[in-house]
Order: C-alpha cells, then sequence, then structure tokens
C-alpha cells in the first residue's frame, strides 16, 4: 500500500524538495502552507495533495485535519518542517517578532504533533520526524531566539516520545547546518544601529552563513534522501539525526572540546576576542 506523509511548510525551500523527492519515489503527499496560493507548481504534480495549513492557528490547523482526514484515511508520517529565522540583538529584538519565531518554529510543532497524535494513536502506528537544526544542539552568535526554539524542540520530542512508546509512535529529529535554499535569504534581520560593535557582528555572522551556505552546493538531496530513509525505516526509540559536514563537525566538536574550549573557539573566531 502507498505510505503517507504529511508535510508542513512545503511551499519552498527543503519542504517543497522533500514533497517531490518523496511524491516521485511513490509516496502519497499531503503538503501543507500557510495559504494555498503559495502551492504553485506543487498543485500538478501526481502524487501531491495540497491544503492550507497555518501551524500557528489551532483552527487551521483542526480545519486542515477534518479535510486531509476526509480524503486520506491513514498518515505515516508528519514531518514538521516548517520553520523561519530571526537574527537580532536581544537589546533590539522586538516583541512580535520574538513573538513569530516561537510561534512557527516551536509552538507550530506542538500544536501539529497534539492534533495527529490521536490519529497515529488510533492507527497504532506513526511517526513524527521535526526539522530542528545544528542551532538546537550549539549555540553561535546572533542566534538567541532561532536556536532557543530549536532546542526547545529538541527538548519537546524527546519528552513527548516516552509518551507515545506503547502507542507505536515513533519521535525523531533532524538537524543539519545550512542548505542552499531561501532560508537565509528569508531571515528576519534587526536593523543597522547607532552601536558599531553591533552592527559589525551582525554583518560578521550574515556574510559567515552566506559563505557556509554557498558552499553546501550538495546538502539538499542528502537532506531529502535521508529524510526519506527515516521515514521508509523508522525508528522505534526517539533518535537525532545530523546530516551533512558542518553539523556533525559543529556537534563533534561541542562534545569533543567542552563548553568553555567551544566557547572561546567561537569567541575567537567570530568575534576576535580569546
Amino acid at each position: 500500500m502507498k505510505k503517507t506523509i504529511l508535510i508542513t511548510g512545503a511551499s519552498s525551500g527543503i519542504g517543497k524538495e522533500t514533497t517531490l523527492f518523496f511524491a516521485k519515489n511513490n509516496w502519497t503527499v499531503i503538503a501543507t502552507m500557510i495559504s494555498i496560493d503559495l502551492a504553485d507548481d506543487l498543485l500538478t504534480i501526481p502524487n501531491v495533495c495540497c491544503y492550507e495549513l497555518d501551524v500557528t492557528s489551532t483552527e487551521s490547523i483542526e480545519s486542515a485535519k477534518d479535510k486531509i482526514l476526509n480524503e486520506h484515511k491513514i498518515i505515516n508520517v508528519v514531518l514538521n518542517n516548517a520553520g523561519l529565522g530571526y537574527r537580532s540583538f536581544v537589546e533590539l529584538s522586538e516583541d512580535n517578532k520574538i513573538d513569530n519565531i516561537v510561534n512557527v518554529n516551536w509552538l507550530g510543532v506542538v500544536k501539529v504533533c497534539r492534533a495527529f497524535i490521536p490519529v497515529f494513536r488510533e492507527q497504532n502506528f506513526g511517526q513524527f520526524i521535526t526539522i530542528s537544526s545544528i542551532a538546537g544542539l550549539v549555540n553561535l552568535p546572533l542566534g538567541s531566539f532561532y536556536h532557543s526554539t530549536k532546542q526547545a524542540v529538541e527538548s519537546f520530542s524527546e519528552c513527548m516520545s516516552y509518551e507515545l512508546l506503547d502507542f507505536n509512535i515513533s519521535v525523531s529529529t533532524v538537524q543539519f547546518g545550512n542548505a542552499p535554499t531561501s532560508f537565509q535569504a528569508n531571515v528576519t534581520k534587526c536593523k543597522a544601529t547607532k552601536i558599531d560593535s553591533y552592527n559589525r557582528l551582525m554583518d560578521k555572522v550574515t556574510a559567515i552563513l552566506h559563505k557556509k551556505t554557498k558552499k553546501n552546493t550538495n546538502l539538499t538531496p542528502i537532506i531529502t534522501k535521508t529524510l526519506f530513509n527515516i521515514a521508509e525505516n523508522p525508528n522505534k526509540n526517539f533518535k537525532r539525526y545530523t546530516i551533512g559536514f558542518d553539523a556533525n563537525f559543529m556537534s563533534f566538536i561541542r562534545r569533543l572540546l567542552g563548553y568553555k574550549v567551544f566557547n572561546s573557539l567561537i569567541r575567537k573566531s567570530v568575534l576576535g576576542h580569546f
């Protein structure tokens, strides 16, 4: 029987590439997005069904869920992919932008999982895969908001996994570095200020991230293939998957060096401070 995956944030970036990969490999893909107007060419792709779903809205999730279950009797996997970035200094951060990233990156995952746990429980099987980030494992400059939401996703997913063991529901998170998608270009950043130190740091961090993104030319297909393998082979126990050289290297170095030395390394390489 053909398997079915629901993907949030499927209209662009990793979400869209994963949608296309699964559809090509004979999965039915429930591609969800904040507005159906963003579906574009996905509406014509075989094995892809598009639905409007705003992960920040319980009402939107429930409405989409009703429509989806009316047309798809079984869902094998829910992939929490929807996410956004916010690069700002704590002092200059704005309430609406903080609320937005928390509502999408963390509470969006919570609300989608909460909605589909009963579906998986009644089926007595299912799998939640959540796109986290290397930002969920290590802390880097100007990541106060993005990193904290990803670390929240890691903790939430691991805690939730214990609750779901008796129902044959698998939970995993996936971390990777900067994939060559539109994500970095769409990251919200605070404006230039009169504080020279802040402006220099913002420029330096932004340049580093864009440089890393351009280098990772082969990362996106590796991510989509890995997500496919995870979906095809659910792990009973909670598992974190780390994809790509950058993410694996950062994770390894952080564990190897310990907090103090790793922190010193970041200060020296990014800030020029020992």
